[in-house]
């Protein structure tokens, strides 16, 4: 695989604690692609647990380490991915591979600096800054956050101070520290990357936790990170471009919690 390919369309080279999917996304936009240059996608058992093949060949990440995942399901996303790559190479289509190599060549390092990053979204989580008003949106921000909080203080016994607009409010420390368990217990480096993509995506560290822990599904975690914008779309009508964008952002944080998932099984 070519070095300059993964190092100019799947991040590498990045602050792990800076991962940020849009401009993942953005740089996946770019007009030139490469053309498709193998055949057969397949895996193999390999440390650390099983490898992506490309025509029998080893992938391999920009740092020469093994494209590989711990378990087989996660890894069947990575051939996945690849295998549903048509004449040319699209990475916007390929939100695993990105995440693997993110984790493989930067996280695995980093992983106390990954941990600090998504434990600052929660000291300004998205879910704690409420508008006053109309009702309309304060009823559809209740909807998608009360039960976010009610998780984070009934599971972390984490209680989280909202906020009417956008005055900021200081988080206790306690609380924050209260979720690093949660995030801590996902200790394989790719389980650590995804998590922080449904943080980043989110805008919010506990909608991240809801979903990371089975307490809400993909698509609800997604809307709750998407309110004020799907507010905004509905009052002002639907634009072609922000639609786009919200469907690979979409495609992302599906793709990061059933990556998570795979890492579990």
């Amino acid at each position: 695989m070519s070095t300059t390919f993964t190092e100019d369309w799947f991040g590498d080279g990045e602050d792990p604690a800076r991962l940020d999917p849009v401009r993942t996304t953005r740089a996946a936009m770019k007009p030139q692609r490469l053309k498709r240059f193998y055949t057969a996608v397949s895996m193999a058992p390999a440390a650390p647990g099983f490898q992506l093949l490309l025509d029998g060949r080893p992938a391999r990440t920009k740092l020469r380490r093994p494209l590989a995942l711990e378990t087989e399901a996660a890894a069947g996303l990575l051939v996945a991915e690849w295998a549903a790559q048509g004449e040319e190479i699209d990475p916007s289509t390929m939100p695993v591979t990105r995440i693997a190599h993110a984790a493989i060549d930067h996280v695995a390092e980093a992983r106390e600096a990954v941990i600090a990053d998504i434990l600052a979204y929660a000291g300004t989580d998205l879910v704690c800054y409420r508008a006053g008003e109309p009702e309309k949106l304060v009823a559809l921000q209740a909807r998608h956050w009360d039960p976010v909080l009610a998780h984070a203080q009934g599971c972390y016994g984490a209680r989280f101070l909202l906020s009417e607009g956008i005055s900021h409010v200081t988080q206790h420390p306690e609380a924050i520290a209260a979720l690093r368990p949660g995030i801590e217990r996902h200790e394989r480096p790719a389980a650590l990357a995804a998590f922080h993509v449904l943080t980043t995506i989110s805008g919010s560290a506990l909608v991240a936790l809801a979903v990371a822990d089975g307490m809400m599904a993909a698509e609800a975690g997604f809307d709750s990170g998407e309110v004020d914008a799907d507010y905004e779309m509905d009052l002002w009508g639907h634009d072609e471009e922000a639609a786009r964008r919200r469907a690979l952002r979409l495609a992302d944080f599906r793709a990061a919690a059933a990556l998570l998932s795979a890492l579990a099984a």
